[in-house]
């Protein structure tokens, strides 16, 4: 046990029985005292008690409910929408007694971290967000070894205890992902470059992309374009959290393909090759160990 949190004696609770929390609930089983899952769907908490993902499924309800109230927990994790997750931040006193680690896993994390300072004392919150996934959602797809070996980054606020930390470390361990501290806007300036700029940039491709050429997509444009099959319900919360950082990166993309443009207009060999040398050895120093 270390700062007072013991992952293994813990009741934990995820919220969100999608892809990402029922990966997490699968790689959590066996691993702590009781794990209860949690979901506003109803087939979705059906599902996870019929494959006995979880101890206990719960089905949550979707509008207000002041009645409703959940068992003690000694860690919540939130495993939804960024969208979702903040609401859930401003429910969970209603439905849960303190005290209570508070982990999220949303893809951005200023919204959520300033959400989570304002959880009342005894709510012992830290942000988290894992870097893996998949296009497709659902239970049903969800992976126990989805996060092993995945960064997993934790952004701690000022009022995180180190049980808090401990306790999220302890999940990443047990995950097998590997953890690392970022401040939660740094957080989001890296992933408008690194996750969300892509999904845009997938997303126009396959716009842009005409139908008959269907017959001859090979493995170049699917692993280019593979974002896109990501449905917008995942992503257009996350995409408009971040819209400061990601317009910022969509206007650095923009003068490079701008060059990339002048050099084929003006059929100016030289340029071309120097622009894609370079994008070549910035990409392989980016992918490198």
């Amino acid at each position: 046990m270390e700062d007072g949190f013991s992952l293994r004696k813990a009741t934990v609770g995820v919220i969100g029985l999608g892809l990402m929390g029922g990966s997490l609930a699968m790689g959590l089983s066996g691993k702590c005292a009781r794990l209860i899952g949690l979901d506003v769907h109803r087939p979705t908490v059906e599902q996870a008690r019929l494959k006995g993902v979880v101890d206990w499924a719960i089905e949550l309800p979707e509008g207000a409910s002041q009645s409703f109230s959940l068992p003690s927990m000694d860690l919540v994790i939130l495993a939804a929408p960024v969208p979702a997750i903040l609401s859930l931040l401003r429910r969970l006193p209603e439905w849960l007694a303190a005290p209570c680690v508070v982990l999220d896993i949303g893809s951005t994390k200023r919204d959520i971290v300033r959400a989570m300072n304002d959880l009342p004392p005894g709510f012992d919150p830290i942000g988290g967000h894992p870097i893996c996934g998949r296009e497709q959602l659902g239970l049903e797809h969800a992976d126990p070894a989805l996060y092993r070996n995945a960064p997993f980054v934790l952004t701690p606020l000022e009022r995180t205890t180190p049980r808090a930390r401990s306790a999220a470390g302890q999940v990443v361990h047990v995950l097998g992902a590997q953890a690392l501290e970022l401040d939660a806007d740094e957080h989001d300036r890296l992933l408008a470059a690194t996750s969300h700029l892509p999904f845009l940039l997938a997303s126009a491709l396959s716009q842009a992309t005409p139908a008959e050429a269907a017959p001859l997509i090979g493995p170049g444009f699917r692993s280019t374009a593979r974002l896109a099959g990501t449905p917008a319900s995942m992503m257009s919360g996350v995409l408009l959290s971040n819209r400061d950082y990601l317009l910022q990166a969509l206007r650095r993309f923009r003068l490079t393909l701008d060059a990339l443009e002048a050099a084929l207009q003006q059929e100016n060999s030289a340029a071309l090759h120097e622009l894609l040398d370079a994008s070549r050895t910035t990409y392989l120093a980016l992918v490198s160990p």
